[in-house]
């Protein structure tokens, strides 16, 4: 279990963070086709503005995976992600069909999740301060 990193992120945040991406990518199933969606391609349809509130939600995820203490090239790769998804979903109907294959938020977030797994960081002597090694 991930108690914290860099001193600011605790295991409930992240899980907030997944729950998100979740209901942004893949919380709905298609009946009979076990494909899943979210809100992500559902809002795409709403031309100009779904994709960009889209847009808005990814960038929440990505500012608090910062804070947690990201290195900034993670950062710049969760950003590519999202930018990514943004861009595509603009153009009408593949960009929708797009948005439901590519799922930036559930790729950021486990990209963020590894991140955690891999970093290594020792607690001070009271426990709870985090010191990366």
């Amino acid at each position: 279990m991930i108690q914290a990193l860099a001193g600011s992120m605790k295991e409930n945040d992240l899980i907030k963070l997944e729950q998100l991406a979740d209901l942004m990518d893949s919380r709905f199933a298609i009946p009979g086709t076990g494909i899943r969606i979210g809100l992500d391609p559902i809002l795409g349809l709403i031309p100009g503005i779904g994709d960009t509130l889209s847009l808005g939600i990814s960038a929440y995820i990505i500012i608090q995976s910062r804070k947690s203490g990201i290195h900034p090239l993670l950062e710049t790769r969760m950003w590519w992600n999202v930018f990514t998804d943004w861009i595509v979903g603009l153009v009408p109907v593949a960009g929708d069909l797009f948005d439901v294959a590519f799922k930036a938020n559930r790729k950021n977030i486990a990209l963020l999740r590894e991140h955690l797994k891999t970093t290594a960081y020792e607690t001070d002597s009271k426990g709870d301060n985090a010191l990366f090694i």
